[in-house]
């Protein structure tokens, strides 16, 4: 049983230095990710295999999850290996060493972008100053209990920020693009619109924000010149992911209570239509229906 496990009757539980590891592994309480697999275009079947089967982090990951240990000086540690590229079997062989000792390896023209990355998000404006050294807390562990479902609820804010009167939760992401329209997409793809009520509701629950929190994401291009884009979600966006959260929340308790957990389609005696995507089936109908 994990140190967090023991203490799942702590409402709520805020730990600070606990591992990214003993974080994630964690099967006494449900994240943010957690409960966006919940929802389509995921299910509970899915979403118990991959809980239950984690996979190893993908290594397209290693050049984001560098630049964010490398901003907040918090997370995975970062190993630079002396080699032009991987294609040597001795670099290859310090590569999957480094992985399996918990590390980042990167090659030097990597490290040297992740620093170029960090060095213009110090640079920005808007983003500089909510990142600046010493102003906040990284990788805080938080957990508390949903007072409707019961269900133990976890959130890891990148950087929180407490200022008079005003809690800041700060999200980096890295992206191939952080121009304003590819993050509004990004936001809808990923679901980001669950993320930010979630943290805000956790941290709020936790008593770390007694004024309000606001919850402020900050997206970096991963190509030069590594731009930043920094902003907050509207309301109706926030409303609507609060309310996914919630639908989430109910059907992993359902779940957890049956121990059942169905796909996309649950149990029915009849096979159900299927149409085409709503804009398909409106260019289709008006050109060859009319």
């Amino acid at each position: 049983m994990t140190a967090v496990a023991a203490e799942t009757a702590v409402d709520p539980l805020i730990i600070d230095g606990l591992s990214a590891e003993d974080y994630h592994a964690d099967r006494t309480s449900i994240s943010s990710t957690g409960l966006r697999k919940l929802l389509a275009p995921g299910c509970p079947a899915q979403f118990k295999h991959d809980r239950d089967n984690p996979r190893a982090p993908k290594k397209e990951f290693d050049l984001g999850n560098a630049a964010h240990a490398d901003l907040l000086g918090e997370g995975h540690d970062i190993v630079v290996l002396d080699y032009p590229d991987w294609k040597k079997a001795e670099a290859r062989q310090g590569r999957d060493a480094a992985y399996a000792a918990g590390q980042v390896p990167l090659l030097p023209k990597d490290y040297k972008q992740v620093k170029a990355m960090t060095d213009a998000v110090r640079r920005h404006p808007i983003a500089g100053p909510l990142f600046a050294p010493g102003s906040g807390i990284a990788e805080r562990s938080i957990y508390w209990n949903d007072p409707t479902t019961g269900v133990r609820c976890r959130v890891r804010p990148d950087w929180l920020k407490q200022l008079p009167g005003l809690t800041l939760c700060v999200d980096f992401k890295t992206c191939a693009d952080a121009n304003p329209d590819a993050v509004s997409k990004a936001i809808r793809d990923h679901a980001y619109h669950q993320q930010d009520p979630m943290y805000i509701d956790g941290i709020e629950a936790a008593g770390l924000a007694p004024d309000g929190c606001r919850f402020i994401f900050v997206f970096q291009s991963k190509t030069a010149p590594y731009l930043v884009t920094v902003r907050e979600l509207d309301q109706q966006s926030r409303d609507i992911g609060r309310a996914k959260n919630e639908r989430a929340l109910r059907i992993y308790a359902d779940c957890t209570a049956t121990d059942t957990w169905p796909d996309w389609t649950g149990p029915i005696t009849e096979i159900p239509q299927i149409s085409l995507p709503t804009w398909a089936a409106i260019n289709e109908a008006e050109e060859y229906l009319s």
